[in-house]
């Protein structure tokens, strides 16, 4: 069984978020419960867990005789009757789970609504436990804020979702809400010796923080990279040299002032040569871009005086623009065909609209036909910029890739376009790439031209 699921906190006190045991421990220490709770945060952050151990808290059969806890001890759950074990292995039949991604819902929730009234089989409360809540239609938000509205006594929901913002102010006007913050590194640390000491791992104390780093806030995350690293270290000692060799961290930190470098300088050329390099690699793109950004918020926090980190001649304005432009690359990384694409573009765009580069026009054209120059960026009024600005009607993925390439007018005719990388070849000669090519010549120069897309060496 994977990591993240043998060490699924079990009690209130396993939940690696101090403020969410907190929160728990204040809520059952009164008289009476909510009828509903609306879990909200990030993901990886144990929201179903938590849903989990509330149905044990309500239903264990140790507190069935109890009115009030006395203390936080007495409030857990005892893990061991008939209640929790069902619970836990997702048997009981009173606590139901429901994928608001799936079909939106609709049909469970009209199932809900028809059988909720019906007393709980075998424990003191059912509990319906509401996942992605946010991804219902909004019948199925009708028919659930009803019952919401009216719940029988029986009754307590769990609403979870990664975006509350999405929820009808109606349905969590009726909801005692618990934010689960993105975890700290101590959080993580505390969660990833959990999983460290009951597995008898080897790992040094400082690759535990890295790995917290990696994780991003996420519990799940931490508990998926450590178990990676268990697997690749074939159960010797972790250290931080074989962190860096299994995710290629080491090489990550001399990437990064390579593209700050090349950003200062805005040298497309040796971007692309370095994200083709990157590519090659095997590098996650989205964690390196994450990686690039911490970067260049600690060259912001220079330029107002927190930090004493060199800037490069980065002006204010500058870093505000290229976080900007880096928060949208890690947005597109998710849906790019090509991971490196979205990295290219940022350098282009960043690039591309300042840098002049050195162009080869004829003295006297020899007819009144536009001129192809070579360029790896376009200049102001040449044949390149225009041409690849009309390609950028059709597709600005098109668009971006072209701008590092050299294109220059065959002497039979031709039109030459020289690539970077095999990808970004691949790329234009892909037939909906070439479709475009084709349209474009034609266009802007009122002839057919053969178009030839060769790798550059």
């Amino acid at each position: 069984m994977v990591f993240y699921r043998k060490y699924r906190p079990q009690k209130i006190s396993e939940l690696d978020s101090q403020a969410v045991r907190n929160s728990l421990y204040s809520t059952f220490s009164k008289k009476d419960i909510p009828h509903a709770f609306l879990f909200s945060g990030p993901k990886g952050l144990g929201k179903t867990s938590a849903a989990r151990i509330i149905a044990k808290v309500i239903n264990c059969q140790k507190h069935q005789d109890i009115k009030t806890f006395k203390d936080e001890k007495e409030i857990e759950p005892c893990d061991k009757c008939l209640q929790c074990e069902t619970i836990t292995n997702g048997t009981n039949l009173d606590v139901y789970e429901i994928d608001g991604a799936s079909n939106r819902g609709i049909d469970e929730i009209r199932d809900l609504k028809e059988k909720i009234n019906l007393l709980p089989s075998k424990s003191f409360k059912k509990v319906y436990i509401i996942d992605e809540v946010h991804m219902l239609t909004t019948e199925a938000f009708n028919a659930l804020l009803k019952t919401l509205e009216e719940p029988p006594a029986h009754a307590v929901f769990i609403l979870c979702t990664t975006e509350s913002y999405k929820l009808p102010q109606t349905i969590i006007s009726r909801c005692f809400r618990i934010d689960f913050k993105k975890a700290t590194n101590e959080d993580i640390v505390r969660s990833i010796k959990r999983m460290v000491k009951s597995e008898e791992i080897k790992i040094n104390d400082d690759v535990l923080l890295e790995i917290a780093k990696m994780a991003d806030g996420s519990f799940r995350d931490s508990a998926k990279i450590l178990e990676e690293l268990v697997s690749f270290s074939g159960r010797k000692t972790i250290t931080k040299e074989l962190l860096g060799e299994k995710y290629n961290t080491l090489g990550i930190e001399k990437a990064i002032d390579e593209v700050v470098l090349i950003l200062s300088l805005k040298d497309i050329k040796r971007g692309f040569e370095l994200s083709s390099k990157l590519a090659n690699q095997g590098i996650d793109f989205k964690f390196f871009i994450e990686k690039l950004m911490d970067r260049f918020h600690l060259l912001l926090l220079s330029k107002i005086g927190s930090s004493k980190k060199a800037d490069l001649e980065f002006s204010l304005n500058d870093l505000k623009t290229i976080i900007e432009l880096l928060a949208k690359a890690h947005q597109e990384t998710k849906f790019s065909v090509l991971p490196q694409l979205p990295l290219e573009l940022l350098i282009v765009e960043w690039s591309g609209s300042e840098k002049e580069v050195q162009s080869v026009l004829p003295q006297k054209p020899l007819d009144d036909k536009p001129q192809i120059i070579k360029s790896s960026v376009s200049a102001k009024t040449t044949f390149a910029d225009d041409f690849i600005n009309e390609v950028k009607n059709y597709n600005h993925l098109i668009a971006g890739v072209l701008r590092s390439c050299e294109i220059e007018e065959g002497k039979d005719g031709s039109l030459e376009i020289s690539a970077i990388s095999k990808f970004h070849k691949e790329k234009l000669e892909e037939q909906k790439s070439m479709i475009i090519l084709d349209e474009v010549t034609n266009k802007l120069l009122q002839k057919n031209l053969k178009i030839h897309i060769t790798l550059r060496g």
